[in-house]
């Protein structure tokens, strides 16, 4: 009775599914989550009544937040429910396609898959950036272009000249979704100024990464008002429980934005620390730029580090799965003792 599709699904492999034997003792360093813990009391007890459809504070605050009309905005269950509902909206499976440019984020390809939307995948240039001149050449069909930026799991912005290019190469004719999920780590680099100007630029953002509330699954489309507005016509009728928008509302205050800044700027001073370390060790062959959370490292011999960290109950990412990510670790970075305990464990296989 079930679906072809959905029987033949490679199904997304989340780090709580890959690894589901965690103590309180492990290290994770896998799911690009914050290391920093975000500490929030509900002010909301009773939850007898349905939550807004779409709560205005919370949409009021997010506005401001990013500078947006409050008309350009629709709150999701993480971006992920984003990704889901824009494919549903736009795309007829029987003669659509979307694209994307691996190696990225792997929900485009099993989004489209459940909702048995064929895809083409045009793999970025050696750089990482978009091949725009193939791009070009595969369009026949296409309804949506999914870019990550910055891409994960190799951590560089795209160049905004290109996505500029994109935008104008296919103006009124495909939605390009940008999926800022990682924006915060590198805020100068958002297209969220680019609204106004190109009705078909769908911008994803979440407060799982950079906001350190994974948990609370929470996220945000941002797009023309017209686009919203077909939107809210697909989105489930009570999406946000009302605990999530308390939560989201009070993480938007002003004091707490300020704590979020300056966790992004902890962050981004154990990455540049953990780096620094790293440069000299005899098993690493390459270390990728990043603009994130995260950084993706190229070893002799990833499977071994692997399972060595492992032992040690430190979990990273493995994306030897991917072709041109052969022997590569996607490592989130920790808090500064667990980027020191990392240091120190490779720095033992290493010699």
């Amino acid at each position: 009775m079930v679906r072809k599709n959905i029987f033949s699904l490679k199904p997304y492999k989340s780090a709580r599914l890959l690894h589901n034997n965690i103590n309180n003792n492990t290290i994770l360093l896998n799911a690009n989550e914050s290391p920093i813990i975000s500490l929030f009391s509900l002010n909301k007890k009773t939850f007898n009544k349905y939550p807004e459809p779409q709560s205005r504070e919370l949409i009021n605050f997010y506005s401001k937040y990013v500078n947006l009309n409050y008309k350009n905005i629709l709150v999701t269950r993480g971006a992920d429910e984003g990704i889901d509902i824009i494919m549903r909206t736009f795309c007829d499976p029987v003669k659509e396609k979307i694209l994307f440019c691996p190696p990225t984020y792997d929900m485009y390809r099993v989004n489209a898959e459940i909702l048995n939307i064929k895809y083409i995948m045009i793999n970025s240039l050696n750089n990482w950036e978009l091949n725009i001149n193939f791009i070009k050449k595969n369009l026949y069909n296409i309804k949506i272009i999914f870019i990550c930026h910055p891409n994960n799991p190799t951590g560089n912005c795209i160049n905004k000249n290109n996505i500029i290019k994109l935008l104008e190469l296919v103006k009124n004719k495909i939605i390009i979704v940008i999926d800022e999920a990682y924006i915060e780590f590198c805020i100068n680099k958002t297209l969220v100024n680019l609204i106004d100007k190109y009705h078909n630029l769908i911008i994803l953002r979440t407060l799982s990464k950079a906001f350190g509330l994974a948990g609370l699954r929470c996220g945000f489309i941002l797009t023309n008002s017209k686009i919203i507005n077909i939107l809210q016509k697909v989105i489930a009728p009570y999406p946000i429980p009302n605990p999530v928008i308390d939560i989201a509302i009070q993480a938007l205050y002003p004091k707490n934005l300020i704590i979020m800044k300056n966790n992004v700027k902890k962050i981004i001073n154990n990455k540049k620390w953990l780096i620094n370390n790293l440069k000299n060790y005899k098993i690493i062959k390459k270390i990728f730029y990043s603009e994130t959370n995260f950084v993706l490292i190229k070893f002799f011999n990833s499977h071994y580090i692997f399972k060595e960290l492992y032992k040690k109950k430190i979990i990273v990412r493995n994306q030897n799965h991917e072709n041109r990510l052969k022997n590569c670790l996607r490592i989130t970075i920790g808090t500064f003792n667990e980027c020191k305990k990392l240091i120190f464990e490779l720095k033992k296989l290493s010699c």
